[in-house]
């Protein structure tokens, strides 16, 4: 075993440079290289590799810029924080991706603020999506999963397991027992994510974000991911609750759910590019319960509200790749419901996929509720898809859709002018829904004034009762949430 498991090396600068040796614990080497003038030994300004794995509560502060090679591990129940403002960049050296995995009892406090976010990009000089894995963060709440005969185990996609199952999340085994469903895992707030996305394998993807049984006292907050290569958000079991995400060109899905999520996600965000899909069909939501699409427990119930979901679509002659499927496919046994959100400019609005799992449609308006939501502008609106011989069908989901309790609408067609400002452009995206009939010649947006927090599922002190459907308010603080710390 290597007595140094983390090296920590800032690039040295053509003059004033010196070196210091600092040794803590045994277990972590840092040699640093000043780049700053003056021989005053500061300790900002400097470019710092790290690898391998963090076994001693570890800062990461604003003014250096922090360059992870390889696989880098958040072990031994430490805590990683990160000042506001930092950037931390992820190399690709061949096979040698970049990840930060905060391990099972580890923490990572990535606090920003919307004037200094922290940034996760690539260390590429020409940056492309892709460029390095992201961030994986393991806990220990429930998950449907089982590993090497351990129900309640799980082992995170993307090969980044290894001998000290520094990639496990969930419990059972000797090092978490139980689960614990309130577990916290630490803070992300204010932090963008860019360029990450790795395929280890076929369907065995790193992510942006990816959250493994992540518990509910984990902060989740004010994330943005820029140019994700797969899913920006993927949530594996768990029961952590989100606010204020956002995703940007995303090549595979935007929001994914699987393996028995249960938390909760309010204002989410996802603007998608019509030339960026996947070869696995993209998808702004995509839901499991798990892959064999069985009754497993937990089961995966996420709730969603205040989405907005913009598609490939801004007309209905662009039909951008053919790999694009739909807004949100629910599949396999999930039970995901959908609240207060709008789902515009996809070829397929809303798929309920009952050819493995939920054959019979026994879910829909039980545990999968659709409630109080904009369909515009997509080729089609809802489709049930099954096996020969069930008898639920695509009228009985069309009849559910539009029973006027469930409040929801569909306009299919061209999108009423006064639907948000500028939803469909690319680069400088506005969807802020018009608030009075004095903004445009007209009448209100029609996701303005028609929200609803009645039904149990989101009738919680998480969500912020708001009176508009979608991710943005017309006016006001919520209007503004999504500006200044994203990139577009």
């Amino acid at each position: 075993m290597k007595k140094y498991i983390l090296i920590l090396t800032a690039i040295v600068a053509l003059s004033n440079t010196a070196c210091r040796k600092i040794e803590t614990d045994g277990q972590i080497q840092i040699v640093t290289i000043n780049t700053g003038g003056g021989g005053g030994g500061s300790t900002t300004g400097q470019t710092i590799t790290v690898e391998g794995r963090i076994t001693a509560d570890t800062t990461f502060r604003k003014g250096n810029t922090y360059v992870l090679r390889g696989l880098v591990y958040i072990a031994n129940n430490k805590t990683l924080t990160i000042e506001a403002g930092t950037v931390v960049k992820g190399s690709f050296s061949g096979a040698d991706v970049a990840a930060l995995i905060i391990t099972r009892g580890a923490k990572i406090v990535a606090n920003g603020t919307a004037n200094e976010p922290i940034v996760f990009t690539s260390a590429s000089p020409n940056p492309q999506s892709g460029d390095w894995g992201g961030i994986i963060i393991c806990g220990k709440a429930p998950i449907n999963t089982s590993f090497n005969g351990t129900a309640g185990l799980f082992e995170v996609e993307g090969g980044v397991n290894n001998a000290s199952g520094d990639g496990l999340a969930g419990s059972g085994d000797a090092a978490v027992p139980t689960p614990v469903s309130n577990d916290s895992s630490g803070v992300l707030r204010y932090v963008r994510i860019e360029y990450a996305g790795y395929a280890f394998q076929p369907d065995k993807e790193i992510n942006s974000l990816t959250m493994a049984a992540v518990g509910s006292k984990t902060v989740i907050e004010n994330v943005q991911t820029y140019l994700a290569k797969d899913d920006a958000f993927e949530w594996f079991g768990g029961t952590v609750n989100c606010r204020y995400l956002v995703a940007y060109k995303t090549q595979d899905d935007d929001f994914d759910t699987d393996n028995g999520y249960s938390g909760k996600v309010q204002f989410g965000l996802s603007i998608r590019d019509s030339v960026i899909a996947d070869a696995s069909r993209s998808e702004a939501f995509e839901s499991d319960n798990n892959a064999g699409g069985t009754t497993a427990t937990p089961k995966t119930t996420v709730v969603f509200s205040n989405m907005t979901a913009i598609g490939p679509r801004a007309m209905a002659s662009n039909t951008g790749s053919s790999l694009y499927r739909s807004g949100a496919h629910i599949r396999r046994n999930s039970e995901m419901s959908l609240f207060n959100s709008v789902i515009i400019g996809w070829p397929l609005a809303i798929d309920i996929d009952g050819t493995t799992g939920t054959a019979t449609g026994a879910n829909v308006g039980v545990g999968l509720i659709l409630a109080n939501n904009f369909l515009g502008g997509n080729t089609d609106s809802v489709k049930y898809s099954a096996p020969g011989g069930s008898t639920y069908t695509t009228a009985d989901l069309v009849n559910y859709f539009k029973t006027p309790a469930n409040a929801n609408t569909i306009l299919n067609g061209t999108l009423p002018v006064n639907l948000f400002i500028q939803p469909f452009n690319y680069s400088a995206p506005d969807p802020t829904p018009f608030g009075n009939a004095a903004s445009i010649v007209g009448t209100l947006s029609p996701v303005v004034a028609r929200a609803s927090f009645a039904h149990p599922k989101v009738a919680d002190a998480f969500f912020i009762q708001t009176n508009f459907i979608g991710a943005i308010a017309p006016a006001g603080a919520l209007a503004s949430w999504w500006k200044g710390w994203t990139r577009f």
